[in-house]
């Protein structure tokens, strides 16, 4: 029997599905550790074992459901009172995936030593560029699914979902006449609290995808972050 190929739109579409189901290397491992239980998680369980938010545990067990690697039962206890509990397990869908541990942290890590031999100013001016970069190559991927004249605040919330998908657990906001962008989760891990200056790179990664979705510049000013010692990363909009 002849193999059925994919035409390039669903090749994409495949490696689209996957990237935004592993692209993230905890949301990897959590689904390694979900198939490895027999009884299947909780997101409590996953929030408890890598050491996440709440928010963030759950995120990420709902982006894998989505992609159909994970299936959820809900359940109450014996007595019938309190919340139901969802308890994940893994289906076959990803059994022929070969996902090994990547080494994104050794990565990351030397980014920061490379970064730290720059002045910082000047550190950060090229990670932000970088990031600018990449940004707006995220833009341009969207393709022509994006209204490129929807309001600044709908096209901030197209951002926010671009980010979630490369691991930052991210919406929009507006508070007191201000758009925000609020991250949850950082997928730089802990090399940013030793390195902050990669926090330069994501801010880019905004800029330039305000720009390709928007046009014109904006002004992204960080007003909370972890490395300051905040529960989440904030940025603020000008455009």
């Amino acid at each position: 029997m002849e193999q059925a190929t994919l035409s390039p739109t669903d090749f994409s579409s495949v490696v689209t599905a996957i990237t935004s189901a592993f692209g993230d290397p905890t949301r990897r491992e959590i689904y390694l550790f979900a198939r490895a239980s027999e009884a299947g998680v909780t997101a409590s369980e996953v929030a408890t074992q890598f050491d996440l938010h709440a928010n963030v545990a759950r995120h990420h067990l709902d982006k894998l459901t989505g992609g159909g690697y994970l299936e959820v039962a809900v359940a109450r206890g014996g007595t019938g009172a309190g919340r139901p509990s969802k308890r994940y397990t893994a289906t076959t869908k990803g059994d022929h995936l070969d996902l090994p541990v990547r080494h994104d942290d050794v990565l990351i890590t030397l980014l920061g030593r490379a970064l730290e031999l720059l002045p910082r100013d000047q550190a950060e001016a090229m990670a932000e560029e970088v990031g600018m970069e990449y940004g707006r190559l995220m833009a341009q991927r969207l393709g022509e699914g994006v209204d490129r004249n929807q309001s600044i605040q709908a096209i901030l919330q197209t951002v926010a979902d671009a980010l979630t998908a490369q691991g930052f657990a991210a919406h929009a906001e507006r508070r007191n006449n201000e758009l925000r962008i609020v991250s949850e989760h950082c997928p730089f891990g802990d090399a940013v609290m030793a390195n902050p200056v990669i926090c330069a790179v994501d801010r880019g990664m905004m800029k330039g995808m305000v720009a390709e979705l928007h046009g014109g510049d904006a002004t992204i000013a960080l007003e909370s972050s972890k490395p300051m010692g905040d529960d989440v990363c904030i940025t603020s909009l000008e455009a």
